[in-house]
């Protein structure tokens, strides 16, 4: 029986809102603003390849690697008190990454912000279900928090073009810091604070379990999809799953565990979660070869890409913020149900794309998937939050967005494998071609061969081909799946969950 007092939201939690998006926008920025700016800060700093790599993939390893930990102790120590916490941190590791002298000091820099931003995002989300208990409203509250979070991933390559052409490199840190002033300013003033008063204290063994398997899986994953299957990846991937079921053990015997896996027997969580991590897997795989192709195939440059990739950027905006109003005239399930179909329609849009003149479609495709994945990405965040009670909102945050940060790196790994073998297996060069051009376009492309690049994109053009055919198959097979999931068994808000 739902016993919580549900009071409609007014100015002073809208104003609250506001100040949660600004630090939500600029975390998801972060992971694709520094892209562009690579060029920069190589010639810089001189980095050498392996700390370029670690350069690049440390912030999203460390945010990955401790969500979960994060998630769980805000619902233990207060989520404005984590929040504000992290936001400091946040704002010192990014002067600090701005002014870094030397490879070594950049990558401690971006993993200190990766660990920040772990604080900041389910301290956001567990906020927001907290000033916002009234289900329309929550449901409005976070289509705007995933709007914006979903929106900065995709402008952040254009913030850097534009800070690139006037500012040195580490402008593009430099954003966080009067943001994270005005949170720490604001927060007291605007944000209510709430802990797990039956929480119990944190158990560091299960902390240390966690990031044992999450970040050898999360490394496994981004090493297989950059180069194949290898001893390296192979092992850390069975050490993760092997610390994950000791993880898993430990939380069934503990008084107070880190993850409630109780939380698994509610249909409604474990339906969405799965949803969320089938959408973020073919998105996360799919884009990466539609990245691909703007600018191996189309000839964009990155800044150029990034433009191309606004309309997708606007679609998911308008997806996200019309779900909930669509959810509250038709049965929400329904509703995420067939803004996957769509998204399948847009995904499938990609193989009818020819190499090298296809930009047209591919901006079609890529707005039409992005639009129909916004009511997913609202709903079945709306769906894991509101059906656990309250004292749980921050580890449901955090396994809402762990499972999506698991989701992109599988969909890059999968998928880009089934774009490399089908290139590999479909390019026809001459004998004597270098190896590195039969295996990727990219390849073929550093070469400067122009005898070998058509028949390159070609290939190309068609592993792409393959890779939406399945991924919106997957798509269409789990709208139907979640529909029928979700729509077994009408639980009540914040139905409690045994513990």
């Amino acid at each position: 029986m739902n016993t919580e007092t549900t009071t409609r939201a007014g100015r002073r939690e809208w104003t609250g809102l506001a100040v949660l998006a600004l630090p939500t926008l600029l975390l998801s920025l972060d992971m694709s603003v520094l892209h562009l700016a690579v060029p920069h800060l190589a010639a810089d700093l001189r980095p050498s390849g392996s700390e370029l790599l670690w350069i690049i993939d440390i912030y999203g390893f460390m945010i990955a690697g401790f969500l979960v930990t994060m998630g769980t102790l805000g619902d233990r120590i207060g989520r404005r008190k984590l929040l504000m916490i992290g936001g400091a941190a946040f704002g010192v590791a990014s002067i600090a990454a701005a002014f870094a002298a030397s490879p070594a000091m950049l990558i401690g820099a971006r993993a200190a912000l990766g660990i920040a931003g772990a604080t900041l995002m389910p301290s956001t989300l567990a906020l927001i279900s907290n000033m916002f208990t009234d289900a329309k409203q929550r449901g409005t509250a976070i289509a705007i928090w995933m709007s914006c979070f979903m929106g900065g991933m995709v402008v952040g390559p254009v913030v850097g073009g534009v800070l690139l052409e006037v500012a040195h490199w580490g402008a593009v840190f430099l954003l966080a810091v009067p943001v994270m002033v005005l949170l720490l300013v604001t927060a007291p003033k605007l944000l209510p604070e709430y802990r797990d008063e039956q929480a119990g204290r944190l158990d560091l063994a299960s902390v240390a379990l966690s990031l044992g398997a999450i970040l050898p899986i999360v490394f496994a994953l981004k090493e297989l999809a950059a180069d194949g299957p290898g001893t390296l990846n192979i092992a850390a991937l069975i050490a993760g799953v092997a610390v994950g079921a000791v993880f898993v053990r430990r939380q069934r015997v503990l008084e107070h565990p880190m993850l409630d896996l109780a939380l698994f027997r509610n249909q409604k969580f474990s339906a969405a979660l799965g949803i969320v991590l089938v959408g973020a897997l073919t998105m996360g795989g799919v884009f990466l070869l539609v990245s691909q192709y703007l600018q191996l195939v189309e000839g964009l440059s990155a800044v150029q890409a990034a433009f191309a990739m606004l309309p997708q950027a606007g679609a998911v905006v308008v997806g996200s913020l019309i779900a909930p109003r669509l959810a509250r005239r038709f049965r929400p399930e329904f509703v995420l149900g067939f803004g996957m179909l769509i998204a399948a329609a847009g995904i499938l849009l990609f193989t009818r794309i020819d190499a090298g003149n296809g930009l047209v479609l591919l901006v079609l495709g890529m707005s039409v998937a992005s639009f129909g994945m916004g009511p997913q990405g609202v709903l079945c965040t709306e769906m894991v939050i509101g059906s656990v009670p309250p004292r749980k909102a921050g580890a449901a945050s955090a396994m809402s967005e762990t499972t999506a940060e698991f989701g992109i790196a599988m969909g890059i790994a999968v998928f880009g494998s089934i774009g490399t073998a089908v290139y590999r297996s479909e390019v026809d060069f001459p004998a004597g071609v270098p190896g590195e051009a039969r295996e990727s376009l990219a390849g073929a492309v550093t070469l400067g061969d122009q005898s070998l690049l058509a028949p390159a994109r070609e290939a190309f053009t068609s592993g792409m081909h393959t890779v939406a055919a399945i991924g919106a198959a997957v798509v269409v097979v789990f709208a139907l799946v979640g529909m029928t999931a979700l729509r077994s068994r009408r639980q009540p808000e914040r139905e409690l969950v045994a513990a």
